[in-house]
């Protein structure tokens, strides 16, 4: 029989809540690990003898044989392998879900309810239970049928439009970065949850789709078009409000120039032996720069191939200019590291192999992140396994 840990205890931001993670992929595996790392119980359900879809999404794998898309976002999770198709295995499920005071899930819709384990069903036996339901597109019949994947909500939701060189083809970001951000907003819908459930002790459906939380994230990009009905399109690395603000050649590779005020501008033209484009009517105001900023990148590129990268993002940032080299994700760890954030954890998994990973970028200056167990292999089948119906939406 599984069971919640009654015993634990341990000074964290959420003490004692427990979580059913029904998810798989990225999305909803990603936000249990948040509020795992906060101090939440964490048990996964996982399909017997297969596990999340994750597990088997590799090269490249850890020491224990794992896929490193998988450790990604599984730690401090206890994982469970349980057939929710069976009568046996779904019996454990609801015993979960009748403790739990958070489940999240991110079946297609309709599946789960059933299967008798929708949100009224678990609301009857759970009232304090917050259900967190994440999907691709919503709940109506015409979004079930769509296939929550990052790629395809890209393509969709707009991103895709907007990415990449505008004479290319439309390019996807080097992330799955809309299932990231829909698991960002599912973990700030559940603390709310969590928090309102303080007076009273009722529990609530909180549902994020991936499709929504991309429009949500394009921030200006869609307010151009909600507010003044401008449709952006891609720009390559250029900023459709803001010059110059965009990667630029050098004499031995390529610099980034971040100018967001007229005087970080004055600076760099300083920098550069150029103070007269700073005083060019084409050249002095943000607006002005927008306007000519193929003029504005000409004269910029002639100035900077008189030394590298290296040597004009030293004197610039000196300068209190924004710029920088373009990074590896190596060397962008490794400048992490430089400037004392400590970016990486190591934890021990049951093998006794290290897992070095990204730590949770939230400091807390008296509950902090902990960082109790590494992912895990995939546990012996529990009751009648089986198959387990499809994921949708992260």
């Amino acid at each position: 029989m599984i069971a919640w840990n009654d015993n634990e205890e341990r000074a964290s931001a959420l003490p004692g809540v427990r979580i059913l993670d029904l998810s798989r992929v990225l999305a909803g595996p990603f936000a249990t690990m948040m509020l795992a790392d906060l101090g939440a119980e964490v048990i996964k359900i996982e399909r017997p003898g297969a596990g999340d879809d994750t597990r088997a999404w590799g090269p490249p794998y850890d020491a224990s044989g794992r896929s490193t898309y998988f450790d990604a976002v599984n730690r401090n999770k206890r994982s469970v392998a349980l057939d929710l198709a069976s009568p046996a295995g779904l019996a454990q499920a609801k015993a979960l879900a009748a403790q739990a005071d958070v489940l999240v899930e991110n079946f297609r819709p309709g599946l789960l309810d059933g299967l008798g384990l929708g949100y009224d069903t678990l609301r009857a036996l759970n009232p304090g239970l917050i259900y967190c339901s994440i999907t691709g597109f919503g709940r109506s019949e015409q979004a079930a049928a769509l296939p929550g994947y990052d790629l395809l909500v890209q393509a969709l939701g707009g991103l895709m439009s907007v990415t990449g060189d505008p004479d290319g083809e439309p390019q996807k970001v080097g992330v799955a970065l809309v299932d990231v951000l829909a698991g960002l907003f599912a973990t700030v819908g559940i603390l709310a949850a969590l928090n309102h459930r303080r007076d009273g002790g009722q529990g609530q459906l909180v549902e994020v789709d991936l499709l929504s939380s991309l429009l949500a994230a394009l921030v200006n990009q869609a307010s151009s078009y909600t507010v003044a009905g401008v449709v952006p399109g891609r720009m390559g690395n250029e900023h459709p409000s803001i010059a110059p603000y965009a990667v630029f050649p050098t004499a031995d590779g390529e610099l980034v120039l971040a100018v967001g005020t007229d005087r970080q501008f004055q600076a760099l033209c300083t920098v550069l032996g150029a103070p007269g484009l700073a005083r060019d009517p084409r050249f002095q105001t943000n607006p002005d720069r927008v306007a000519n900023r193929d003029e504005l990148r000409a004269a910029l590129v002639g100035s900077l191939a008189a030394e590298s990268a290296d040597a004009w993002a030293s004197r610039l940032i000196d300068a209190r200019v924004p710029a920088g080299v373009v990074n590896d994700i190596g060397a962008a760890f490794e400048l992490a590291r430089g400037l004392g954030l400590n970016p990486l954890v190591d934890l021990q998994d049951e093998r006794g192999f290290n897992v070095r990973l990204p730590r949770n970028p939230i400091a807390l200056s008296a509950t902090p992140p902990t960082y109790r167990s590494a992912p895990g292999d995939l546990p012996q089948p529990g009751p009648a396994a089986g198959t387990q119906p499809p994921v949708s939406g992260g």
